[in-house]
């Protein structure tokens, strides 16, 4: 299944679904994954649904066993190597807006 094309309530909704098969496939029931994250059950059937916190999402993850998925969710990205050469091995810090005029015109179509 693609994200590609889904709006972000769908997305979510999909990782619910996700998280509940994953759930049972660890044979355990909300209340228990309720017990291992020190959250609620209410909690657990949101998180089903895809509407949950971030933190409670990952808590719930980390009870089933599979925290190190998140690295294949979201890989750790690296600084590219022309924008490390512009700014000499310092980190960057925040985002910047193009210099242009025509490139700024671009990017508010």
């Amino acid at each position: 299944m693609s994200f590609g094309n889904m709006s972000p309530a769908a997305m979510a909704e999909e990782l619910g679904n996700r998280l509940k098969q994953a759930r049972l496939n660890a044979n355990l029931t909300q209340v228990e994954v309720a017990s291992r994250t020190g959250l609620s059950r209410r909690t657990v059937l949101y998180a089903e649904k895809g509407r949950v916190q971030l933190e409670n999402f990952v808590a719930m993850l980390a009870s089933l066993d599979m925290a190190d998925q998140l690295n294949m969710f979201l890989p750790a990205s690296g600084i590219s190597p022309l924008p490390l050469v512009k700014l000499k091995g310092r980190e960057r810090q925040r985002a910047s807006k193009p210099k242009n005029r025509k490139a700024r015109i671009n990017e508010r179509a």
